[in-house]
């Protein structure tokens, strides 16, 4: 007779999935690679079936080794649910949760979200991954998070709360004629200019398109960039007009006097910023506290 496969037996299958490798696989889920290895194995031998393609520069999944992860995410996914529930029924806010970030809101938002989380709630464990917001819908409904955050218009079927409603800002060389004032500019007069943006697969270079649409400027067609960063050290040296979200320009202008931002004033110059879950989470009251204290969080940086 042939066991079930074991909690554990799946998230060394996931976790090889993730990392592409036994050794990283044994890494993140701190046991050695051989017991990693063998029990991996086992489960081959009690299923009946090859999962993993091994070879000397890592593992592949099989086609039935991609739907044997698949269907584990869920299992493991669902079993981290009925623990936070148990401790929810014994009074206390704790477990851990899996949140995926964009890359343009986690840098400047969650260092002071996550230090007041572990103040008011020690024993609940923040685990957070940046990525593009293609893939964070897809990890959001595989179940590699549990919550993201993220323009919540992009991931249709899921529940949210509106955290912050970010306006959007430029960022100009010191010598640049925009740079003669810091009060809010109209969208028109960023006419025939062009406008840095990020790399396929971050929405917001749809946001930085459809402005330049607006105002009659172009998007660089030359350089894309990999982070706010990047975008901003361009303009800082006469590359074109970087387009920032307000959460990054302002915590960047308060580091940095010298920096050079400028608000656009035009509706289309804003994007809001949701806490975003499965419409079939059992955790939603928990997930509405965490996003009540973003929301808190991000109201004190933009002021």
């Amino acid at each position: 007779m042939r066991m079930k496969p074991t909690l554990r037996q799946l998230e060394y299958l996931v976790a090889i999935a993730d990392t592409g490798t036994f050794s990283a696989a044994a890494k993140t889920t701190y046991v050695s690679q051989p017991s990693l290895s063998a029990q991996v194995k086992d489960m081959e031998d009690h299923l009946g079936a090859s999962l993993l393609e091994r070879g000397r520069h890592g593992a592949l999944l099989t086609p039935i080794g991609k739907d044997v992860v698949a269907r584990a995410r869920i299992v493991l996914r669902q079993v981290e649910e009925l623990k936070v529930l148990a401790r929810e029924a014994e009074g206390t806010f704790s477990g851990r949760i899996k949140l995926g970030v964009l890359p343009t809101v986690g840098p400047y938002l969650l260092p002071q979200v996550t230090r007041e989380l572990h103040a008011a709630y020690p024993e609940l464990r923040l685990f957070v991954r940046e990525e593009r917001t293609v893939d964070l819908q897809e990890h959001l409904s595989d179940g590699r998070f549990d919550l993201i955050l993220s323009t919540a218009e992009d991931h249709p079927d899921t529940q949210s709360i509106n955290i912050v409603r970010e306006n959007i800002y430029i960022c100009v060389a010191p010598d640049d004629v925009l740079a003669s004032s810091r009060d809010a500019i109209p969208l028109m007069a960023l006419k025939g200019r062009e406008f840095l943006t990020l790399g396929y697969g971050h929405k917001f270079a749809t946001v930085v398109k459809d402005l330049a649409a607006k105002a009659g400027a172009t998007a660089s067609g030359e350089y894309e960039g990999t982070s706010l960063d990047a975008l901003r050290q361009m303009a800082s040296m006469g590359g074109g007009i970087a387009i920032l979200p307000s959460l990054y320009a302002i915590s960047e202008a308060k580091r940095d006097p010298q920096l050079i931002v400028r608000r656009i004033d035009h509706k289309l110059a804003q994007r809001e910023i949701s806490l975003v879950w499965r419409n079939a989470s059992p955790l939603t009251k928990k997930f509405t506290t965490i996003g009540e204290v973003m929301k808190s969080v991000a109201a004190h940086i933009m002021n």
